[in-house]
């Protein structure tokens, strides 16, 4: 046996705990958007911000800017509450996936109608709230380093926002996909063994 049902439970508390302590972090960050003082690290997206100083003959340009700011405007404030919120829903996701496989594994009856379609809609949930956050976090900190002159224009360049994507949420959500119908097919092949016993 690799996994015990004590150890099952202590993964079940753990998520619960995990989940609790997460939700309560990410809406102090939220309400910390529109009360602040608020510190971020904004996207500069031209190589105009030159590095001044450096040594060995070396140069360099700025890529990025720690900025705090009193008060968040209210428009980039949405944005990155709504990334912050988008993205804790994915955790919950994942979260939840975890407490229901332990939850399974600690009743020794693994496949239910009902799990593939659960662990599936997490790994979808992941996926798509995963995606628009990072691009919601994209827009809200590019607008503040417009609005803070740290990407000004400069003729004959065209510049929409910066965006740093991470594939993680994506792939693990794919995965999590994956395994969704890994489990309904283990469903009907339970189902099989035991219309034969």
């Amino acid at each position: 046996m690799i996994v015990s049902r004590a150890d099952a439970l202590f993964v079940m508390i753990a998520a619960a705990l995990a989940a609790g302590l997460t939700t309560a972090v990410t809406g102090s960050g939220i309400l910390g958007y529109f009360t602040g003082p608020v510190t971020l690290t904004l996207p500069v997206a031209t190589d105009h911000q030159k590095a001044s100083g450096l040594a060995l003959g070396a140069t360099g340009h700025y890529t990025s800017l720690e900025a705090t700011f009193p008060v968040l405007p209210s428009g980039p404030a949405a944005a990155l509450a709504w990334s912050a919120g988008l993205n804790q829903v994915g955790a919950l996701a994942i979260l939840a996936v975890l407490f229901l496989l332990a939850y399974r594994l600690r009743s020794e009856v693994l496949f239910t109608p009902r799990s593939g379609w659960i662990v599936a809609a997490g790994g979808a949930v992941l996926a798509l709230v995963g995606t628009i956050g990072q691009f919601l976090d994209g827009v809200g900190r590019s607008r503040l380093a417009e609005m803070v002159g740290a990407n000004d224009r400069v003729p004959g360049e065209s510049y929409l926002f910066s965006v740093e994507f991470n594939a993680t949420p994506l792939m693990l959500g794919i995965v999590l996909l994956l395994v969704g119908g890994v489990f309904q097919f283990g469903g009907r092949l339970q189902q099989d063994t035991e219309g034969l016993v």
